[in-house]
């Protein structure tokens, strides 16, 4: 018997690596050090910062990976992977840098894979941060075949400086919203279970959804806002707070941007609710407060500037391709948000 027999194929694990690597070429960057294959991945630190501080994240894509592989949809995936790390990293003032990746499967499939790991490519080349190496880890009885687990890591840089850590924040400023692009990678053991217990499949089109698959809409790649952010800041424009909206939407996650003894009081009239999340509520008879503390509701991530920069900031970030409005006003409180659906 040997390592292949049980379920582990060392030679299709060296080919894919060599498959990749003009993927993960193409997101390179100046400061990289050496090519694919070593032990670890060697970066330089970016010159002109007078005290740089190196800012880490981490996270995953969830069950939304079931909806990938239940529709054989695998090339979005890793967009999300990417961006569910960098727009954190972003949230605290850094410019992402480099980015790892952790893949582990039942079965190696090079072509799934490799579409995995092209939608990673893809997201790092349009947040500007190098796909610096990562892990294919084949785990036969661990998982079944085809079957893929995710797990991304990236590290960003800023002046210390301009970390952004809640203490520049004022009374009266104010909180710019940008939009989704829909569910993102939060809220999808609730999303299964309202379209399984209503009886829809993926393929189902539906009106509410413009006639798109339900598994399309839902698949629908997270948002990346690194370029739109890092415009906004080198404009000159005095961003005080930024909030990646993740799990736990608007009432988790704006606080976190605050400082002490402040508040977020927003405007829920002020944007249209997308679709997809109208059905969700409507299709699983979900509360508007259990809705807004589960799911993004369309506001992707927020920025938190002075009123004189409002204009100037919608502006900019409306040239980036960003659909932004003002969402609130920070006010005295005790880091809640105030203005959303009671429980």
């Amino acid at each position: 018997m040997d390592y292949r027999q049980a379920g582990v194929d060392i030679a299709a694990g060296r080919a894919f690596v060599a498959q990749i690597g003009q993927l993960v070429a193409s997101t390179r960057r100046p400061e990289v050090l050496g090519d694919l294959g070593g032990f670890g991945g060697c970066f330089r630190l970016p010159s002109g910062y007078a005290d740089p501080v190196l800012v880490a994240g981490t996270d995953g894509v969830g069950t939304k990976l079931a909806i990938a592989h239940a529709c054989n949809c695998h090339d979005t995936v890793g967009v999300d992977l990417v961006a569910m790390c960098v727009n954190d990293v972003l949230a605290m003032g850094a410019e992402p840098l480099f980015f790892l990746d952790y893949l582990a499967t039942g079965k190696l499939l090079p072509a799934q894979l490799a579409s995995v790991v092209a939608g990673i490519a893809a997201g790092c080349r349009e947040s500007g941060c190098a796909l610096l190496g990562g892990e294919t880890a084949e785990m036969p009885g661990f998982y079944g075949a085809g079957q893929y687990d995710l797990a991304g890591f990236c590290v960003g840089i800023a002046e210390r400086s301009q970390l952004l850590d809640g203490s520049r924040v004022a009374i009266g400023d104010v909180a710019i919203a940008l939009a989704s692009s829909g569910l993102h990678s939060n809220g999808f053991s609730l999303a299964r279970k309202i379209a399984a217990d209503g009886g829809w499949v993926w393929d189902d089109r539906l009106p509410e959804l413009g006639d798109r698959a339900l598994g399309e809409v839902f698949l629908t790649p997270t948002r990346l806002y690194v370029q739109s952010i890092l415009a906004l800041q080198a404009s000159g424009v005095d961003v005080r707070g930024l909030a990646h909206i993740t799990g736990g939407g608007l009432p988790e996650n704006l606080p976190r941007c605050l400082g002490a003894e402040q508040a977020l009081q927003i405007d829920v009239h002020s944007w249209d609710v997308p679709p997809v999340f109208q059905w969700l509520a409507a299709a699983g008879g979900v509360a508007p407060a259990d809705m807004f503390s589960t799911f993004n509701m369309g506001v992707g991530f927020a920025a938190l500037v002075s009123p004189e920069d409002v204009e100037l900031a919608l502006g900019l970030l409306r040239d980036c391709g960003q659909t932004a409005w003002p969402l609130g006003t920070v006010v005295a409180g005790k880091g809640n948000v105030l203005g959303l659906p009671n429980a």
